[in-house]
């Protein structure tokens, strides 16, 4: 009895453990039917990947929405360029021009303030005199006029008697002689008031012994004819060139005493200036090189509102380079000269000038040290790196194939890629947004659906022709 039990034990044992084996080799059928998932579920977790995806479908409203524009490809010369600070300055001798005080004497009157501005000969002060030195000079014209006056009467006078032998002609050739005398101080002393800002009128009133005692400081000649013998290039006048003059500092109060030769006031024409770059010794060849050739230069101006103002249609280049370096910021200048551009408006009866550029502008300057020839450029958003790998994307209605480029240069604003075959002639390359489309090409790779097949109706797909 008890062996028939023990051998029954072993039996449901057996049994146990071949059903145990059994359920753990069939575990993927019957693990199976417990889930719950659908089949259409289980279908979508094994869609794989497209892994070298090369093409995207972008449609009408996706390409307005990244403002993506498509341009043939053209062969080109580009100018490697190097980047250099720079400033706006005056232009030493010409642009701003002090008004000195031709001799002493006390302020009676102020015609011109700052912010206005005058023309060439136009009052800019009043002074009444205190120079001695003036008063005696305007004595000596009055004397030597009125002596030359006397000498010619008495000439007049005799002239007669010498030709009738009553006294000796060379009476006659000694007055002559103090005439010749006379003159000469009398232009010596004329041109010694002109000197001193007497206007003509005044020196004849002089002459005729009504002494000046007031004289009106004007502003200086124009300096356009000097403008012309020192720029590098012809001159554009506009609206408010023919103003010439704008104050910009007073240096001296109404009724305060001035010596001879003391500033008055400070005038500035900003129309000539100067373009200062700042560069580091290394790059010194490379403008040397630029300034040699007549290399174009190209320019941006900061904070320059260029839709309210013309182009400035002129050609900038290197002028010259300074010889010294500053021991401050180890930098050394050159120059670069640039004509500048004004418009004028009338307030209160009087006229006002605004200048486009101003000295102590910022500017950015684009030195040309290198040229590529026969080269496709585009900008710079125009290309998306992945590694060592460079790409752009060529436009086929609504596709976009990436194309591996080489590239030879890139900066801040375009790129320069090597005519080596990879983008054909007349293919239109997309002109910005290739970070973008890259994304997108990357999000429809991982949904499994090349963007490059068709779907028919039927269920059917093939590639494009």
């Amino acid at each position: 009895m008890h062996r028939k039990r023990t051998i029954r034990g072993v039996a449901i044992l057996i049994v146990t453990v071949g059903i145990a084996f059994t359920a753990f080799v069939s575990r993927d059928q019957w693990l199976s039917w417990l889930r719950s998932e659908s089949p259409t579920a289980v279908a979508a977790d094994h869609t794989t990947p497209i892994e070298d995806a090369k093409v995207l479908r972008l449609s009408p409203q996706a390409r307005k929405n990244f403002g993506l524009v498509s341009k043939p490809v053209t062969m080109q010369t580009y100018w490697r360029t190097i980047q250099v600070p720079g400033v706006i300055v005056d232009r030493p001798g010409l642009s701003d021009r002090g008004v000195t005080s031709p001799a002493v004497g006390v302020v009676t009157q102020v015609h011109a303030f700052a912010g206005d501005t005058v023309k060439p000969g136009e009052k800019l002060f009043t002074l009444r005199l205190f120079s001695e030195y003036l008063q005696n000079t305007q004595s000596e014209l009055f004397k030597a006029t009125r002596e030359t006056e006397l000498i010619k009467e008495e000439r007049k006078r005799i002239e007669g008697l010498a030709t009738s032998g009553t006294i000796a002609g060379s009476r006659i050739i000694e007055l002559d002689q103090r005439i010749l005398r006379q003159d000469g101080l009398i232009q010596a002393y004329r041109q010694d008031l002109l000197t001193r800002g007497l206007a003509p009128a005044q020196i004849a009133q002089i002459s005729a012994g009504s002494f000046v005692s007031t004289i009106d400081v004007v502003a200086p000649p124009s300096i356009s004819d000097v403008d012309q013998q020192h720029d590098d290039q012809p001159v554009a006048f506009t609206d408010g060139d023919d103003l010439v003059y704008e104050v910009q500092e007073l240096k001296a109060e109404l009724g305060q005493q001035v010596q001879a030769g003391q500033l008055l006031s400070v005038l500035s024409n900003h129309r000539l200036l100067y373009i200062e770059g700042h560069a580091f010794k290394q790059e010194a060849p490379l403008l040397e090189q630029a300034a040699q050739n007549g290399w174009s230069i190209d320019v941006e101006f900061a904070e320059d509102d260029s839709r309210h103002w013309p182009p400035l249609e002129q050609t900038f280049q290197i002028r010259h380079l300074a010889n010294t370096i500053d021991p401050a910021s180890r930098t050394f200048d050159f120059f670069i000269s640039l004509t500048n551009q004004s418009r004028a408006y009338e307030k209160d009866g009087k006229t006002f000038v605004v200048w486009r550029l101003r000295p102590g502008q910022r500017v950015r300057l684009h030195i040309p040290v290198e040229q590529f020839e026969n080269v496709i450029v585009l900008p710079t958003a125009a290309l998306v790196r992945e590694g060592p790998e460079a790409y752009v994307f060529s436009q086929n209605g609504d596709l976009f194939n990436r194309i591996p480029v080489h590239v030879l240069h890139e900066d801040r604003l375009n790129v320069v890629l090597a005519n080596d075959g990879s983008v054909g002639l007349g293919s239109y390359l997309a002109q910005g947004s290739g970070a973008s489309l890259n994304r997108v090409l990357k999000a429809q790779a991982a949904s499994g659906m090349r963007a490059d097949v068709h779907v028919h109706a039927d269920g059917t797909t093939h590639a494009p022709h």
